[in-house]
């Protein structure tokens, strides 16, 4: 039977942790989460594990990042579910601080990206990276990890973190991770929970979207204005699905791009229902 992890619940709780099981050349992971955990939040536990002495799982639903209208309240939370989880990968350490031991009340300091962090989501999400970088640079200042571990599927939201570090000289190697799918090739998220069964239907139209726009480029399409008038066209054919933006745009730099001239990425952001879904898919011409 597995140990439950242990369980840190402010700063000073996981140092202490850390300082008595983080010996000399012990290297620890660090996995970002808000917690309702899924199998591609556990493929990020499972390469944590493999590369690192000591895994790492913060669960935090941040404040920060959720604008007034949004779904901070009713964001899916399940710890019991989410520490058997962890327990069953065999994770060292859960932190999984309040908002007011993540937060002093008259906190004054955001951390704030000025590049990558202003279009896709971020355009759509005034003040959301903001909040992501905040409580990132945080939760590296508590662990103090080596590596630290974020999906693929939260594609600018990796690049803008990767930007973070490099520009801040954090000490800490930023991996991303494959997007997890289901068979029928829905991108795992945990608002998923959001959608009934008609809706969880329809939303398979944007990994179809992205499906012909990764068939258009490999067979020899540059044109993005052509390519993404077929990816909103598949998408258009579903109603009830409101895109909210699709772009492509350069993989590493999120550049706007007019031809496929380099390695890019179409990303994606939509309505389904009551739940905001974003997917993408790296594109590399084959010359």
């Amino acid at each position: 039977m597995k140990k439950m992890p242990h369980i840190a619940r402010n700063p000073a709780e996981a140092r202490e942790f850390l300082s008595l099981h983080v010996r000399t050349r012990s290297s620890v992971g660090l996995v970002p989460t808000m917690g309702f955990l899924h199998e591609g939040h556990l493929s990020l536990v499972r390469r944590a594990k493999e590369e690192n002495d000591i895994c790492v799982v913060s669960i935090f639903v941040n404040p920060l990042q959720f604008a007034p209208a949004e779904d901070l309240a009713a964001y899916p939370r399940d710890m019991e579910r989410d520490l058997e989880l962890l327990s069953a990968e065999d994770v060292h350490l859960v932190y999984s601080p309040s908002p007011g031991a993540m937060y002093l009340p008259d906190r004054s300091t955001l951390i704030t990206e000025n590049s990558l962090s202003r279009c896709l989501c971020g355009a759509a999400r005034p003040g959301h990276f903001d909040g992501v970088c905040t409580v990132v640079l945080k939760l590296f200042s508590v662990i103090a990890p080596d590596r630290a571990y974020f999906g693929e599927k939260d594609y600018q939201q990796l690049q803008v973190i990767k930007r973070m570090a490099r520009d801040l000289d954090l000490p800490v190697e930023i991996t991303g991770c494959p997007i997890i799918r289901e068979r029928d090739g829905l991108a795992l998220s945990s608002r998923n929970i959001y959608l009934g069964e008609k809706e969880r239907a329809e939303a398979l139209v944007l990994s179809r979207s992205l499906d012909a726009a990764e068939e258009l480029v490999r067979g020899g399409e540059t044109d993005v204005t052509r390519i993404l008038d077929v990816v909103r066209d598949v998408i258009s054919a579903c109603p009830s699905v409101a895109l909210e933006y699709a772009e492509i745009r350069g993989a590493d730099d999120l550049a706007p791009l007019d031809i496929m001239n380099k390695r890019a990425v179409c990303a994606l952001a939509a309505r389904v229902g009551r739940a905001r879904l974003i997917d993408n898919r790296v594109l590399e011409r084959r010359d």
